[in-house]
């Protein structure tokens, strides 16, 4: 019998698919937009799928192999999603390079500035960015609730190894339980 050598990526593929969805239901939870302020935009949701994802990409960073090409497929998935919704909206593909460079570059720069702050413990640090980035805000009060369930997120995110993430997603809080409406 002859073996199909695309079955283990196509798995391998499903697999990073299937976590991918799981990371975009995370950003979507109504609680997000309702309960902690993060506007219900495309601008808003590109946020929370960019913080969610980077949280996952944390937690991947300090797991053993396979984890890194797990990280990398899934910076991959995440791009090519953002890529054909690009499409969809109907920019063209001379727009698209230009867009996808500015989203690369967003999203990096949210990665270390979350990071940073996360791996410092500086919530004040933390709500500045996040009041910043995630709620086009100035003020870091506005985010002080989404800066801890950002933490709340990292912190259970920490207990999970590469199975389990692959398994079931990220294990993630409510983030209802972490404050009343953000200030207008």
């Amino acid at each position: 019998m002859i073996r199909n050598p695309f079955r283990r990526e196509d798995a391998r593929r499903r697999a990073i698919e299937a976590l991918h969805i799981r990371i975009n239901a995370g950003a979507r939870v109504p609680a997000l937009y309702l309960d902690l302020g993060v506007p219900d935009t495309v601008e808003g949701r590109f946020e929370a799928l960019c913080l969610h994802v980077v949280l996952v990409l944390r937690r991947l960073r300090h797991l053993p192999a396979p984890a890194a090409d797990v990280a990398q497929d899934l910076v991959n998935s995440v791009f090519e999603q953002l890529d054909s919704s690009l499409r969809e909206l109907g920019v063209g593909d001379m727009g698209v390079s230009k867009r996808m460079k500015k989203l690369a570059q967003a999203f990096y720069g949210r990665a270390s500035a979350y990071d940073a702050a996360l791996d410092a413990g500086d919530r004040d640090a933390l709500a500045a960015t996040l009041a910043r980035n995630v709620l086009a805000r100035e003020e870091p009060e506005a985010a002080r609730g989404l800066a801890a369930y950002v933490a709340a997120a990292d912190a259970a995110l920490a207990g999970t190894d590469l199975d389990a993430l692959m398994a079931t997603g990220p294990a993630l809080p409510d983030p209802a339980g972490f404050g009343g409406p953000a200030q207008a």
